[in-house]
């Protein structure tokens, strides 16, 4: 689905670092910073892509809308150099570099900063994490990716081809597309670990393997990253809607309050996914321990069958030069064979009456 370009999985250490240092924290990269650029109204459109960052300083002084996307934060210099050219906190350039953060709203006095995380499928079929910021200011959205690859292809189809409101509206807008889409993007990550998980009830059900367990415990830690990305966003637009954020216009709310519907249903169907992989678990527990309760009857009955001869060649087979029953027979060897025949007949005739196998 996209293109993910990850290298190492090493993390750089910052402690006692002073406040605002710009550090990266998050995986190793030697990919390229690119920044690319929309500039739209509603009767023109610029895209470009940006080699350095002064040029954007003369779309920050017209009335259209600016869409800047930098792909790729391990860059302290050239992220310095778009947090000076929009006056971006060193607090909050700091917030970018670190990967860690969980989805949360902070308002300065011209912009607001919103952290999220889009979530995909990798290769492997297991959920992965990418941090996604955005500065929302009056007329621009700043956002700012991890590595190549996004949702956002529809939004610019949209802004290409003037769909919908986008090109006729302003910026908040824009950053509810953004969020709306990332939030869209978490119904097809649920689909798939849905799918997933029936899958393993089905194997459950047919042959309860050993590796079942482990497969469970990676899928309940897949839905612990989901839950980690959209918990903390439904705070985040509970936020919005009680107009915390300066930059929104009230009129936008009502586009936010559907995605906090949105946001809330993902929730309901991470804590449905949660509690139906608890009841998996337990039918796999209950699926072992019924194989391992089949198997011991089958154990106990074989043992029950051979009490019964034991007892008999025991005691036929001391060493006595007289025993009344067989001292005297020709055949007593063969007789007591016989007996254990159909002794050993009875008791499985009778196991069977009682359905025991």
């Amino acid at each position: 689905m996209m293109n993910r370009i990850r290298k190492g999985k090493s993390r750089t250490i910052k402690s006692g670092a002073i406040p605002g240092t710009l550090m990266h924290i998050g995986p190793e990269t030697d990919a390229s910073v690119i920044i690319d650029m929309i500039d739209f109204g509603p009767d023109q459109i610029t895209e470009k892509q940006i080699d350095e960052e002064h040029d954007l300083k003369g779309y920050l002084e017209t009335g259209s809308v600016s869409w800047i996307n930098l792909t790729g934060i391990h860059n302290a210099n050239r992220l310095r150099n778009v947090g000076d050219l929009f006056e971006l906190d060193d607090l909050l350039l700091e917030d970018i570099m670190n990967t860690d953060h969980r989805p949360k709203l902070e308002e300065f006095p011209k912009h607001s900063f919103l952290v999220l995380k889009m979530l995909s499928i990798n290769e492997s079929g297991h959920v992965e994490s990418e941090q996604v910021c955005l500065v929302l200011g009056s007329n621009y959205v700043l956002s700012f990716q991890e590595r190549t690859g996004d949702v956002f292809e529809p939004i610019r189809e949209r802004i290409r081809k003037d769909l919908g409101r986008v090109r006729k509206l302003k910026a908040d807008y824009l950053a509810f597309l953004l969020i709306d889409i990332i939030i869209d993007n978490y119904f097809f990550v649920i689909e798939e670990l849905g799918d997933k998980l029936d899958l393993l009830e089905q194997r459950v059900l047919e042959n309860p393997e050993e590796d079942i367990l482990q497969e469970l415990q990676s899928y309940k830690a897949q839905l612990i990253t989901v839950r980690k990305a959209v918990f903390p966003l439904r705070e985040m637009l509970s936020s919005i809607l009680k107009e915390d954020c300066d930059n929104i216009n009230k009129v936008s709310l009502k586009y936010f309050r559907d995605s906090y519907d949105h946001c809330m249903d993902v929730i309901d169907s991470v804590e449905a996914f949660t509690d139906l992989s608890n009841s998996v678990r337990d039918l796999y527990i209950s699926a072992i321990s019924n194989k391992m309760n089949q198997i011991m009857k089958v154990l106990t009955i074989m043992a029950s069958i051979f009490i019964p001869l034991t007892f008999i060649a025991g005691l036929y087979g001391m060493n006595f030069n007289y025993i009344p029953e067989i001292h005297e027979l020709k055949y007593g060897y063969f007789i007591i064979l016989g007996v254990m025949l159909v002794v050993t007949i009875i008791m499985i005739r009778f196991f069977k009456r009682k359905k025991w196998f």
